[in-house]
């Protein structure tokens, strides 16, 4: 009998433990391709994440990495301390919408600000995910949640974009948005990850990396119907792209 190979395993940079997010959420392939980008950069070793509150507020049982819990919204400050103490580090956050874009916003923003040589991972589905499907800033125009019933207005505010507002930030080195819809999108993602993670290693400054996510459960939808919704209402309002990189000869 011919020899078998091992075609495909867990990164070394997930922990054995089984993650707890509901079917069809895209949670899991992010944290895949962060653990896969941190150990094919060789940088796994010396890598702290920290842990923010929302669906993500137990990933530090699935990265094997070290991980630091933060309370809501203060990842970026928690991360800043860090760095600041172990600038040999690579630190990063992995925050949700409802975690960074609203009672955490003002942390991001100032770490953007001062240039912090730190990553974030921020996921957007649009949604408060772990405490009931409340509408959060980047829920979008006319979608439904627990919380707007009826549909999101302008009255209650137009849908924050995060990585264009965070684009215009001074400090900032490198932002992009991607999406991890389909395989060639993946691979995009992964791209991405890895440059901001490379940017943090060279010690050239603040990176953030949106990821479009999806949330089946709270937008009532198989997850293949959050996928298509994803795709067609989300990423038209959220564009995919690099929307800055200061390396490339951008002022800073």
């Amino acid at each position: 009998m011919p020899k078998s190979k091992t075609v495909y395993k867990r990164s070394e940079g997930l922990s054995l433990m089984d993650n707890s997010y509901c079917p069809g959420c895209t949670h899991g392939i992010i944290h895949k391709l962060v653990a896969e980008s941190l150990v094919e950069l060789e940088l796994l070793e010396r890598t702290i994440g920290i842990s923010s509150v929302g669906c993500s507020a137990l990933n530090y049982d699935f990265f094997s990495c070290d991980m630091q819990q933060a309370p809501h919204g203060r990842a970026p400050a928690v991360a800043t301390g860090i760095k600041r103490v172990r600038p040999n580090s690579i630190i990063f956050t992995y925050q949700g919408d409802g975690d960074l874009a609203s009672i955490g916003i003002a942390e991001a923003i100032h770490a953007a600000h001062r240039s912090e040589n730190i990553t974030i991972v921020f996921v957007n589905n649009a949604i408060y995910g772990m405490t009931g499907g409340q509408m959060s800033p980047t829920t979008l125009l006319g979608q439904k949640t627990t919380t707007s019933p009826d549909g999101r207005t302008k009255a209650h505010g137009l849908p924050l974009r995060i990585a264009e507002m965070m684009a215009t930030i001074p400090g900032a080195t490198y932002i992009e948005r991607v999406s991890v819809h389909n395989p060639q999108h993946v691979a995009k993602a992964k791209k991405a990850l890895k440059k901001a993670f490379s940017i943090q290693n060279d010690n050239k400054g603040f990176t953030l990396i949106e990821f479009i996510s999806t949330c089946p459960v709270n937008w009532g939808m198989t997850p293949k119907d959050a996928v298509d919704w994803a795709v067609d209402s989300m990423i038209p309002y959220y564009p995919l792209g690099v929307f800055k990189d200061a390396t490339e000869g951008e002022e800073k």
